[in-house]
């Protein structure tokens, strides 16, 4: 195995440039020149004023040698005049990228990029991969432009949003502020459509912003405090696309057509109301629909099954390379429904360009034994979440003694203590993850070394020690120990079964649980059964990664660590309790939880990062001290394969779901094939013939 292992890695020669590198756009490297001492245009810090790029300075360079390129597969189209030439599609102020500067080359146009999901429902690649938002991460996972020209910030809490002049939907329909208003006015503060009312990011202390829209490339929203959620959540792995096409949805809105128009459209896809209707043609994430418009570099095509899409590229995209070079470089994506068990011998005879779905580290010897044959190589990157398995207790879980021990901290630092992660580390990942509990990564500016080790360490025997403390004793001659009411020690861990590590790893806790006298059972349930279980208290621990974002700096959020959200399965009452402003869910009712809560809303309310920052180190703090979530390893190897023929995907990266989405930071508009041949229409042409 050990062959394997060097086999992997610092064998491939870089075909892409250092991830952590930023990406090239002109706004990025006039980042440097603008970023003064007083904190002006700064976009990795939302609560000072941010002085927005002005486009004119950022043209002025390259405009005079920038000349439009058509992308092969679209002349037919201008030659018949289906679309216009690329010179008209494109804004007036183009995104323009310089792939060279962080060491990628200048790309093809051609070829599609074929993948395979494990469920229909994950279509939304076409979104994680095309990764076209307002303002999105760059290689330093800094905020920056994207769709928009410009974004003006003054205290973190008036955000003025400036649009390119000539951007088009992908119909060639113009997107303009009206986009931004539809969604604002007719979708978030309409009962029927969003019956709960806007968006929590869009509410500071339960306030809405005032909302303005001076012209057609700019909206404003102002609110009384700080928001320094609102542009992340723009950014983010599944944003909440606070713009729509109107042009479009305006035919299944009630504001905007007659009922006896809607009422044949509503008999039609079967649906109850106008509402139902609309939503169901709304699908901005997965692209369900191939009618409505998008922004992304591939749009949705109709020719595809059941288990078969296609996205193909959008020809109003609004990234151009420093040649004129339209992006995306590839036509389209070519995207499989199967199985996740059959993806990886798929990928071992060459059949997918672009994996990762469906792919584990345990079939890494598969991956590297096909790569001859499937010319391909297989890539590892390291996950990015807190931790790749944790175990979490529901402080929320119905039953009242259970309830009562989860609370209790020496139970669950007992549990923590009674995990051997050395062995799981060396015998389900070789080694090459990290023993950790959950806790940000190294590679966070938030990171202490001193917290590495605070209960996590394997120590059964002070484990133990906690327990008889606690009460819970164990009978002469008996394995396990008894509950203070008499039940045994039985702690049920339910898990969505995706993972085979997840399984071993769990096998492996069970027995060392074993020697503290605890007994470990598992229980294996949907990922949706399993989160409503958790959410309504009849889960009593689930087994989950840790939290989504491990290199967080002081202007992330820290939402995740506080009872705010009931994603977090640590406490999924209380964060309903939030969320639904006491309509649901359960009041915090312990101390400590409470403290993180008013740490976290004391962060939103500042803009200084010292305090941020202060904030954040005592949360983590608590988080290691209290063991809320049990970590057992992060930083675990996730296998990606890359066609020998697709260029500029980074050989080195951070596998993080967000800030990120996945590849999506990593730009896959760039990604190019070698042998891209011109004006490939359709992607049976060249990579499915012969299949």
């Amino acid at each position: 195995m050990r062959a394997i292992i060097d086999l992997l890695f610092g064998r491939h020669p870089r075909e892409g440039g250092d991830p952590g590198a930023p990406v090239a756009t002109m706004p990025e490297r006039l980042d440097s020149r603008l970023r003064g001492n007083d904190g002006r245009f700064r976009f990795g810090s939302l609560g000072k004023a941010t002085l927005g790029l002005t486009i004119a300075l950022l043209l002025t360079t390259p405009a005079a040698a920038f000349t439009p390129q058509e992308p092969a597969m679209l002349r037919d189209q201008v030659v018949y005049g289906l679309i216009p030439p690329v010179s008209q599609r494109m804004p007036a102020e183009p995104l323009i990228v310089d792939p060279t500067a962080k060491g990628r080359d200048l790309g093809r146009s051609g070829g599609w990029i074929r993948t395979f999901i494990t469920q229909r429902r994950n279509s939304r690649v076409a979104v994680l991969y095309g990764y076209a938002r307002l303002v999105g991460y760059n290689g330093k996972r800094e905020l920056v432009p994207d769709i928009l020209k410009d974004v003006t910030v003054v205290d973190g809490r008036d955000f003025t949003l400036t649009l390119r002049a000539g951007h088009r939907w992908s119909d060639g329909a113009p997107f303009t502020s009206d986009d931004i208003r539809y969604w604002w006015e007719d979708i978030a503060n309409n009962p029927m459509l969003s019956p709960s009312g806007p968006p929590r990011f869009m509410l500071v202390d339960g306030k809405p912003p005032q909302v303005s829209f001076p012209d057609a490339v700019t909206a404003r929203f102002r609110w009384e405090e700080p928001n320094p959620y609102f542009l992340p959540a723009l950014a983010a792995a599944r944003p909440p696309f606070i713009y729509r096409p109107a042009h479009y949805l305006k035919r299944f809105h009630a504001r905007y057509t007659g009922e006896a128009e809607l009422s044949p459209l509503i008999a039609k896809y079967k649906v109850r109301n106008w509402a139902a209707l609309h939503n169901a043609r709304d699908d901005m994430f997965r692209m369900e629909n191939p009618d409505e418009p998008t922004l992304q570099p591939w749009m949705a095509m109709s020719k595809g099954t059941g288990s078969h899409l296609l996205f193909q590229r959008n020809p109003y995209y609004h990234r151009f390379d420093t040649r004129g070079m339209q992006l995306p470089y590839a036509d389209g994506l070519d995207v499989t429904v199967m199985a996740g068990g059959l993806i990886p011998a798929q990928v071992a005879t060459g059949k997918a360009d672009l994996q990762a779905e469906g792919l584990t580290f345990s079939q890494v010897p598969v991956l590297v034994a096909g790569e001859g044959g499937g010319n391909y190589r297989t890539l590892l990157w390291p996950e990015g979440k807190a931790a790749e398995i944790a175990l979490y207790p529901n402080l929320n879980y119905n039953d009242p003694v259970w309830r009562g021990l989860l609370r209790d901290a020496r139970f669950r630092r007992a549990l923590s203590m009674g995990i051997d992660r050395r062995i799981i580390n060396r015998s389900l990942f070789f080694g090459l993850a990290r023993e950790s509990g959950v806790d940000v990564l190294p590679g966070s500016p938030l990171y202490k070394p001193e917290r590495t080790g605070v209960w996590t360490g394997y120590d059964p025997e002070r484990a133990a020690a906690l327990l008889d403390q606690i009460g819970l004793k164990r009978k002469r001659g008996e394995a396990y120990r008894d509950l203070p009411d008499g039940r045994p020690l039985e702690v049920i861990v339910e898990s969505s079964g995706e993972k085979p590590e997840v399984a071993d790893a769990l096998q492996i806790i069970a027995e060392t649980w074993r020697d503290i006298g605890v007994r470990l059972l598992v229980r294996t349930v949907d990922r949706d059964v399993l989160r409503n279980r958790v959410y309504a208290g009849q889960t009593m621990m689930a087994v989950w990664g840790g939290w989504d974002n491990g290199v967080p700096d002081p202007d992330s959020s820290p939402e995740e660590l506080a009872p705010m959200t009931q994603e977090n399965f640590s406490w999924p009452k209380w964060g309903q309790y939030y969320q639904t402003s006491g309509s649901a869910g359960e009041a915090i009712d312990m101390p400590i939880p409470q403290e993180l809560m008013d740490f976290a809303r004391r962060w939103r309310r500042t803009t200084d990062e010292t305090e941020r920052r202060a904030l954040w180190s005592a949360m983590l703090d608590i988080h290691a001290d209290q063991i809320f979530a049990i970590g057992v390893v992060s930083k675990t190897p996730q296998p990606i394969a890359v066609s020998n023929r697709l260029r500029n995907v980074p050989d080195k990266g951070l596998w993080l779901w967000d800030p990120g989405a996945y590849l999506g930071i990593y730009r896959p508009d760039e990604f190019y094939f070698a042998d891209a041949r011109p004006a490939d229409p359709e992607p049976a042409g060249l990579h499915r013939g012969g299949e």
